[in-house]
């Protein structure tokens, strides 16, 4: 599943960086494509798709549903499989969840917990203690 998920991934990725759809909404417009995942039969990839900057998504989503067949079609010939996958796209929010995780970290509860942490261990190394048991055996 991953290793043609990874080529559909390709051939989308090819497609959009070529131009090779004519519509309006996508030119001019950098998409990438991070991830597509397939079904465990094979016969849908969901490609998640972010338009550089993360602006104006839904009017790209709306502009690859309607070449959605056109898409398909291409898929097919570039990835050689016993059925030609269904398509359909979802926003990629990987990036929003980096964020937030970004923010988590370096939110000041989280640096004070941190920050109590290291001051343990510090306080532990200094005692010469070494986590292992006091009879030599480990």
């Amino acid at each position: 599943m991953l290793r043609v998920g990874e080529l559909v991934r390709h051939a989308m990725s090819e497609l959009l960086t070529r131009g090779e759809i004519d519509d309006p909404a996508l030119e001019g417009r950098v998409v990438t494509v991070p991830d597509v995942r397939m079904s465990p039969d094979l016969k849908l990839a969901t490609v998640y798709v972010m338009p550089l900057g993360g602006e104006r998504v839904d009017e790209v989503l709306a502009a690859l549903e309607r070449h959605k067949k056109f898409l398909r079609g291409e898929i097919a010939q570039r990835v050689h499989l016993r059925f030609s996958p269904d398509v359909r796209f979802k926003p990629d929010r990987s990036f929003e969840y980096g964020g937030r995780i970004d923010a988590l970290l370096n939110s000041p509860a989280v640096r004070r917990d941190l920050e109590s942490t290291h001051d343990e261990e510090e306080a532990d190394d200094a005692d010469g203690f070494d986590g292992s048991k006091a009879d030599g055996r480990a």
